[in-house]
């Protein structure tokens, strides 16, 4: 069986609800598997492309009243914010692999500060003892145990040379190994990246095999087709971890435009849409579509292998130095462009090709839409790229 690139592009609008809009965050996070949240605009900006009814309050009350989101360090070592029951899918199959290298970096990194595995024990055991009485901030936990706040530097003689705490690493290992857990934004505005860490609730135990298979059959359910390096750069596993969670899932090989895909095996059919997004959501799937996504949007960031919805020679003003994606402006399943929101609020964006009138008028409303949702709300990705930059200064 052969799938197109066309195809391929149409099953973005489709599963990745910028066609057929998705009714709640809940949804929206799980057309994409789960939401990037590295930088805490990005996955109300990615929600809101996704959802008929965009805006920050939805995103809140399923992060911090429903906890139906939930923050935490998965895939690749990177922030996400992933449906509550997908959870114990992403620990086990990935997060706990990360939690044991990221303790013998901790250890190493702190070692001769007199820092070994008895003291880093002795001090998680503290922490927990402090958020039994309730959720506190990093800067509350440092105040209540003062080992964490020893710094040591790092990188020395480099660049990028500096210096860090035990607090800052030490915390996100316990998260990692599913002690703790972000909970609400400590101040400030929705784009604000503080929060308060609390104690992480139980959650069902998985066999970590069994946790990669569910976590491949999502990834192809969302992204499928995809290749082997697809999945190996987009879990960070092993290609032996990948090609097993493939053969457990019982993948089917596709023939793609350039090379050889996986699909799941009642994925097999021409259509370009998942069945459930052909009955849900606003925008007739199959219709020219245009979207808006932020820096770091699961959807630009779904493949290592992008040419079939990413022109290579657009890449430069796209991407920052080590790989993150800026903000993008799709139409109809392929990036041609990039947007940026000025300090007045005003949001500027810049076609990399001629995309046509149709195009052009559909980007505008959407760039229109943004602004009125995004209100007196302003927007500065944490990785910035060339055309991003280019547009906030002209």
């Amino acid at each position: 069986m052969r799938i197109s690139d066309q195809q391929r592009r149409a099953r973005i609008g489709a599963r990745h609800r910028l066609a057929a809009k998705a009714a709640t965050p809940e949804e929206a996070a799980a057309s994409v598997v789960a939401l990037h949240g590295t930088d805490p605009a990005t996955v109300f900006l990615s929600a809101g492309a996704r959802l008929s009814s965009p805006g920050p309050e939805p995103v809140e009350r399923a992060l911090y009243a429903d906890r139906t989101l939930v923050r935490m360090t998965g895939m690749r070592r990177t922030v996400f914010v992933v449906p509550a029951e997908l959870v114990p899918v992403v620990h086990h199959s990935s997060a706990l692999a990360i939690a044991r290298r990221e303790r013998a970096s901790v250890l190493k990194t702190f070692g001769e500060g007199g820092w070994d595995e008895a003291r880093l024990k002795d001090v998680e055991a503290s922490v927990l003892r402090l958020l039994a009485s309730g959720d506190a901030t990093a800067a509350e936990l440092g105040r209540l145990e003062p080992r964490l706040r020893e710094q040591v530097r790092v990188a020395v003689g480099k660049p990028y040379e500096g210096v860090v705490s035990i607090g800052s690493r030490l915390l996100a290992l316990m998260a990692m190994d599913g002690l703790l857990v972000r909970r609400t934004r400590a101040a400030g505005t929705w784009v604000s990246g503080t929060h308060y860490w609390g104690l992480a609730p139980e959650m069902a135990e998985w066999a970590a095999h069994e946790a990669q298979a569910e976590l491949v059959s999502r990834w192809l359910a969302a992204f499928g087709p995809g290749t082997e390096a697809d999945l190996k750069w987009w879990t960070g596993w092993t290609l032996k971890d990948v090609r097993r969670a493939l053969a457990a899932v019982g993948a089917v090989t596709v023939e793609l435009d350039a090379g050889t895909g996986y699909v799941l095996p009642d994925d097999t059919g021409e259509g370009p849409a998942h069945a459930a997004a052909d009955d849900a959501g606003e925008g007739a799937v199959g219709e020219p579509w245009a979207a808006l996504l932020p820096a770091l949007d699961p959807t630009p960031m779904g493949w290592q292998e992008r040419d079939w919805y990413l022109p290579r020679e657009h890449r430069a003003e796209l991407f920052d130095r080590s790989g993150n994606v800026g903000p993008t402006v799709w139409w109809d399943g392929r990036v041609v462009g990039g947007w940026a929101q000025r300090p007045d609020g005003e949001i500027v964006w810049r076609l990399l090709e001629d995309a046509g009138a149709q195009a052009r008028a559909a980007i505008e409303a959407e760039a229109a839409g943004l602004a009125a949702w995004l209100g007196e709300i302003r927007v500065t990705p944490r990785f910035r790229t060339p055309l991003e930059r280019a547009l906030t200064s002209s």
